[in-house]
């Protein structure tokens, strides 16, 4: 079988009436894959998108059928893809990333220091880099191709962008993803919280089913998608240390003629930093 499309971590395959989608142990990090594996990453991956979307099944259905790969064709019963891979239901997919963002860091809180806002929403003056935001805000952003950059939108803009796609529907489509998206992250960043884990903010996806129902896609609350912070020693004031691939980049950062190539000391710490994340939210050792 070969993948009909492919993300920068992301593979997926048509199954007839389904997709499989594959989290390969990629890594990318400023729109840009690297040149290293992260090995189990991509299990880490789909095995935490499961613990959430069952954990939130009562807020929007999602697209999940099952991870297991017996229920796959044959090309999928093999320790390559165990684990790695989620059947899920065929959607038309949305073209907007529905981000949220609980905390002020990275490129919001670069945007607070210069005006004020973030995203061109108005906040309170005198936070500090990673305070608590006093209500959770949403920031939409267009979905670029591979090689691209997305772009940060605002509410009346992704009315436009929707209501393009699917005309009639702009502003029902738009109201419904910002308000699944912040009853979401304050379920789940609740629940993260109870477990040592702060959740800054994080992305997600939605698409329509053949009825025209809003559903939950792609990943959910990854450190691939999400910022995550230990609650324990959280201090507003400076940035925090991550269980996700912040700790990627800041490598990056430091190391800009590296070529995208990691050394692996780096590669274990953050498998070791997922590996950690996914122990203390679902209580249990990734198992394969």
């Amino acid at each position: 079988m070969k993948p009909i499309k492919e993300g920068k971590v992301r593979e997926v395959y048509d199954n007839g009436d389904s997709i499989i989608m594959v989290a390969t142990d990629r890594i990318s990090a400023f729109d840009v894959i690297l040149k290293n594996k992260i090995v189990n990453k991509g299990a880490v991956l789909t095995q935490m998108s499961k613990f959430w979307f069952d954990l939130t099944s009562d807020i929007v259905p999602n697209h999940m059928l099952s991870t297991d790969v017996n229920d796959m064709p044959e090309f999928f019963r093999n320790d390559e893809y165990k684990g790695k891979s989620m059947m899920c239901k065929k959607l038309t997919m949305l073209p907007i990333e529905c981000i949220v963002r609980g905390y002020i860091t990275g490129s919001g809180w670069a945007s607070y220091k210069e005006n004020g806002t973030v995203c061109g929403i108005k906040l309170p003056a005198g936070l500090l880099e990673s305070d608590k935001l006093p209500e959770p805000i949403y920031t939409p952003s267009t979905k670029a191709e591979i090689g691209d950059h997305d772009e940060n939108i605002s509410f009346e803009r992704s009315i436009e962008v929707l209501e393009k796609e699917f005309p009639g529907h702009g502003m029902e489509y738009a109201k419904a993803l910002r308000d699944n998206t912040i009853a979401l992250y304050k379920k789940c960043a609740d629940y993260a919280l109870t477990k040592g884990i702060i959740i800054a903010d994080t992305k997600f996806e939605f698409g329509l089913d053949e009825d025209g129902n809003i559903v939950l896609a792609d990943e959910m609350l990854t450190p691939d998608s999400s910022r995550f912070w230990p609650l324990e020693g959280y201090e507003a004031g400076h940035g925090q240390p991550s269980f996700d691939k912040q700790f990627v980049r800041d490598w990056l950062k430091a190391n800009p003629d590296s070529d995208y190539l990691l050394p692996q000391d780096v590669i274990d710490k953050t498998i070791d930093k997922y590996l950690e994340a996914y122990k203390l939210l679902t209580g249990k050792e990734l198992t394969l």
